[in-house]
């Protein structure tokens, strides 16, 4: 492979997905990936798992990383000279459940990959972190393994999100922070919000070459309640900026539009018009396809809530939109919680429920119930003289059967069953792509 200079690093590929190891060597070769990578070399490896069930036959297109992208670069490193390599996630599950993360990663075939390469997979939950300071007095605790690594692989699946319009190369690294640091993310302060904390993720990494998975790219992300594309794309840089500006706008959105790469392209001084940066390969004008990202709700004196549960009827309720200081924790719950009162509806107006949610949402005077859903609104309301009749639900995150409890008392007759079979939900989603034969499974295994 030509060895680039630093000044250069600026190449961004773009390569359509056609073969399974063909394609991630030609995005690493064009973009020039790996020319700051020494043999002998500890490298990390960082896939995009984010959400996982033991119950859902199906897996996650568009959620995750694709394992058959995960094998190409192990082989690709494997032939660099590289016999240290760990790959290593975060995924969102209770702190002390060890057991749904080895589920992934023996689905996802990373025992095989062991077996095979001789590679290491970590739950970066179950080993330490270390304080990295971030500039300006501002940290967070990041997993020792891919701080201490001479190398890294950012593997992030291309997704449209509905908190940072787009999820990619940067906001992958999310994943190796603990939860403390997590939450933090998710401040209620409005400048060092989550865009803020974001940006700055990808500062004090070791060199670093970013490959997004854009096989099956996902709009309305992060999570399976999305829509999935089969796009067979890859996008590739040794500059996780520069790949993340130009994957913003394979998603249809201008890199400017997108808070977090703008406050990470301010503090470097970089261009937003791409005018730095070098695109091989394919043309982003004939592979862009716009990703919605935004959920709609409707506003209005009868109530408040997601368009389509507005479409439905529902009336009484005031069920306002999620905002940044919501933590990736209570949005698991959240649709969860939406959908309980979604098949709860009888036709009969609720009287004036409010259901509150992140860190700093504030009550509506004249609202006969407020559920206080989490721990942090708890807090925040406790005393809030505005609420009438305040139900908080006080578990970070909540427990389900504190949340029934809190919609019975509201007067919304919620299915205790949802909550009970509430990681069968994925498989509910992601059945909509079964037996259609551009989602395949043979993409999450190892053969």
């Amino acid at each position: 492979m030509k060895r680039r200079k630093e000044m250069d690093s600026h190449i961004v590929a773009i390569v359509r997905y056609e073969k399974p190891l063909a394609s991630v060597q030609t995005a690493v070769e064009l973009s020039g990936g790996l020319w700051n990578l020494k043999p002998g070399a500890k490298v990390f490896i960082k896939p995009n798992i984010v959400f996982w069930t033991r119950t859902t036959a199906f897996p996650k297109w568009g959620v995750i990383t694709t394992s058959r992208v995960v094998e190409g670069m192990v082989m690709i490193l494997k032939d660099h000279g590289i016999t240290d390599i760990t790959i290593g996630e975060g995924i969102v599950a209770p702190p002390k459940d060890t057991a749904t993360p080895a589920h992934a990663f023996n689905y996802l075939g990373y025992e095989t990959l062991r077996k095979r390469y001789g590679v290491k997979y970590v739950n970066v939950m179950e080993r330490p972190f270390e304080k990295v300071d971030l500039g300006e007095g501002f940290s967070l605790k990041f997993n020792t393994d891919i701080v201490n690594s001479d190398f890294v692989v950012d593997l992030p699946v291309m997704k449209s999100h509905n908190q940072t319009v787009v999820s990619l190369g940067i906001k992958n690294l999310k994943g190796t922070i603990d939860i403390p640091s997590r939450k933090k993310c998710h401040s209620a302060d409005l400048e060092k919000d989550l865009n803020f904390w974001v940006s700055r993720l990808a500062d004090k990494m070791p060199p670093m070459f970013t490959l997004a998975d854009g096989i099956f790219t996902l709009e309305r992300g992060p999570a399976f309640d999305g829509k999935v594309h089969r796009s067979n794309l890859l996008v590739a840089s040794a500059d996780v900026l520069s790949a993340d500006m130009v994957g913003a706008k394979v998603l249809g959105h201008d890199p400017s539009a997108v808070p977090h790469l703008a406050q990470a392209a301010a503090r470097k001084n970089r261009p937003m018009d791409l005018s730095d940066i070098t695109v091989v390969g394919e043309k982003i004008a004939d592979v862009a396809a716009f990703h919605a990202y935004d959920f709609e709700y409707s506003d209005t004196e009868d109530g408040a809530m997601p368009a389509p549960m507005a479409k439905q009827g529902i009336r009484g309720l005031y069920y306002h939109k999620y905002d940044l200081s919501m933590c990736t924790y209570c949005s698991g719950l959240n649709g969860l919680v939406l959908s309980a009162i979604r098949y709860a509806w009888k036709g009969r107006p609720w009287d004036k429920v409010e259901v509150l949610t992140g860190k700093k949402m504030q009550p509506t005077p004249g609202m006969k119930k407020t559920i206080l859903l989490g721990q942090c609104m708890s807090r925040l309301h406790k005393d809030n003289p505005v609420i009438k009749e305040a139900i908080p639900i006080k578990g970070c995150p909540p427990d389900p059967k504190d949340i029934i409890q809190a919609l019975h008392q509201a007067g919304i007759d919620a299915d205790p069953a949802l909550f009970e079979k509430a990681d069968q939900l994925p498989g509910f989603f992601m059945a909509r792509y079964q037996d259609k034969p551009e989602f395949d499974e043979a993409f999450f295994r190892i053969e």
